[in-house]
């Protein structure tokens, strides 16, 4: 993943490279020709006899050299930040992508909560080697061109930093692995807490009803404890590697002033040059800095690379398929010998406009039933077939335009009552015939600004009849040629309820429609109702004739 995000954006961080290399070798001559100003000032002699000319056009290129330097810096920098924040939005799209995928599986066995983690925390520190690369890159361009300086000045002090180097990167590569082996148990802690955070947020209504606050905070106490300690071992890590990478860097550079000054007062070199090498020893401190951070950022981003691309290559929990439902969807849904979770060999036949209600005494054999309706998970065996066409050969994206599962619990997002309602609509639908069936516009009259007024992410600025009437319109308003319903009325009054029961059955007349609910005003509005057991349909007929003729479903929907 590292090295794929690099090669992504190899154009920008060359460019980049190549003009943070070129303000680095500016910089390496600025003492070098402080050093040959200074010699031509006090002994012009040194310099092969020279004048005020000379020292004039020293000066010169001394202030030529501080413009090349500053605008490369200036170009460069852009150039890198540019790359950094497009690497950064390129992988986060990516992972967005990927847990958008219609065949899904990047969020098994993850939070939602973890999911926004690495999507937005690894994504950064993969991003962010985008800024140290081209750095440490220069960085080494600056010692290289310091040595070549040096060795000039004198072969000792030239042969010193060559020979040197080698063993103090190594040195400073070493000094990182601790952090890096400490970076992922770190990250991992953080996105397990940031998960049981979002969960939380999601459910405090609910945690409040039960009076479970209490057990909630300590979940996520103890979840928070275990990122705090994994945080902690990360920082000492980091800061043992900070400080041993600055020690090792001012040792290196102690030595070679040491070396410089000894060669000065043997006259070996001139003062100029002395100048020049202790000035290019302070100047090599901010090369050797960047490259540890350079090491430190690779040591973060390894681990965050390695979480990224995890979630990238999760297998999905469907094959994507490459058949089209047909064209117009008339909506007759049949099903043979289905085997998933609780069903067990269920046989059901749905003709093309019937409002069937499901009513179940497992609520997982729904759950189950919706799950390969919406191709979250093809049946264990058996068959479902759309208009004849088996819906494991179909594409899930297709296959959502033509059977539109609207789950339960489906959450609500940030924006307007309207655009909540449009957002499945084509452009241009009325949306008053389905804010009329579900009573949402009951909902924009009872708010400030009606319809544009804002919900707050998750609905959570409603109350859960207020979110679940939205929802309902929502899912009404996608006009699907099949419509699965999962108890969409649980929060409404019992009014509301059969005006929604009665509105449904006009709205969606000639149109598949399924509502798996236990209502009695739902059911009764249905054109059959259909009982699931352990041994599939247990019982079929109109909600009438049930409620004469079977005791158990009587205490299903009656209780």
């Amino acid at each position: 993943m590292l090295r794929e995000s690099i090669i992504t954006r190899r154009r920008d961080l060359t460019v980049a490279t190549v003009l943070l290399m070129l303000h680095q070798a500016g910089e390496a001559m600025v003492p070098v020709l402080v050093g040959v100003v200074i010699d031509q000032a006090i002994d012009p002699a040194t310099l092969g006899g020279g004048s005020v000319a000379d020292l004039v056009l020293w000066l010169a290129v001394l202030g030529l050299d501080f413009l090349l330097l500053s605008n490369c810096f200036r170009l460069g920098s852009r150039r890198t930040w540019l790359s950094e924040a497009r690497a950064d939005q390129q992988l986060r799209l990516k992972i967005g992508e990927r847990v958008l995928d219609p065949r899904g599986g990047a969020e098994a066995g993850r939070m939602p909560g973890a999911l926004v983690n690495v999507a937005v925390g690894d994504a950064k520190r993969v991003a962010e080697l985008h800024l140290a690369l081209p750095f440490g890159l220069a960085g080494m361009a600056a010692i290289v061109v310091a040595a070549i300086a040096l060795l000039r000045i004198s072969v000792p002090l030239g042969l010193l930093i060559l020979l040197g180097m080698p063993p103090l990167l190594w040195l400073l590569r070493q000094l990182g692995k601790p952090m890096q082996r400490r970076s992922g148990p770190e990250q991992e802690r953080a996105a397990q807490a940031a998960g049981v955070a979002a969960d939380l947020v999601e459910g405090v209504r609910v945690l409040k009803g039960i009076g479970a606050e209490r057990a909630a905070v300590r979940r996520y106490e103890r979840t928070s404890r275990d990122a705090l300690h994994a945080t902690l071992r990360a920082a000492r890590a980091q800061g043992w590697n900070e400080g041993a990478t600055l020690a090792a860097n001012g040792l290196f550079l102690a030595l070679i002033a040491l070396v410089g000054g000894r060669l000065a007062a043997q006259g070996s070199i001139s003062v100029g040059e002395l100048v020049s090498a202790v000035g290019l020893a302070q100047f090599l401190l901010g090369p050797l800095s960047v490259l540890g951070r350079m090491s430190g950022s690779y040591a973060q981003a390894r681990p965050s690379a390695d979480r990224i691309a995890e979630i990238l290559a999760a297998p999905p929990s469907v094959p994507r398929g490459t058949g089209e439902p047909a064209d117009p969807v008339r909506g007759e849904l049949r099903l043979r010998g289905v085997r998933h979770g609780p069903l067990r060999g269920l046989d059901l036949d749905v003709p093309a406009g019937q409002l069937l209600g499901i009513a179940a005494t497992d609520p997982g054999a729904v759950s189950a039933l919706l799950a390969c309706l919406n191709r979250e998970a093809d049946p264990e065996d058996g068959s479902i077939k759309l208009d004849g066409r088996p819906l494991a050969e179909l594409d899930p994206a297709r296959l959502r335009g033509a059977i539109l599962v609207a789950a339960h619990d489906a959450a609500l997002f940030a924006g307007t009552l309207a655009e909540n309602v449009a957002a499945s609509a084509t452009a241009g639908t009325d949306l008053a015939p389905v804010l009329g069936a579900s009573r949402a516009d009951e909902v924009a009259e009872t708010l400030a600004d009606g319809l544009d007024t804002p919900v707050s992410e998750q609905g959570r600025s409603l109350s859960g009849g207020q979110r679940q009437r939205v929802a309902l319109a929502r899912a009404l308003a996608a006009e699907a040629p099949v419509l699965v319903l999962h108890d969409p009325t649980t929060a409404l009054d019992t009014v509301t309820e059969a005006h929604v029961a009665g509105a449904l059955r006009e709205l969606r007349a000639g149109r598949t429609t399924l509502v798996a609910t236990t209502s009695p005003a739902l059911l009764a509005a249905c054109d059959r109702v259909v009982t699931l057991g352990e041994a599939g349909v247990v019982a079929a007929g109109s909600h009438a004739e049930l409620l004469r003729d079977r005791a158990d479903y009587r205490e299903l929907v009656l209780a």
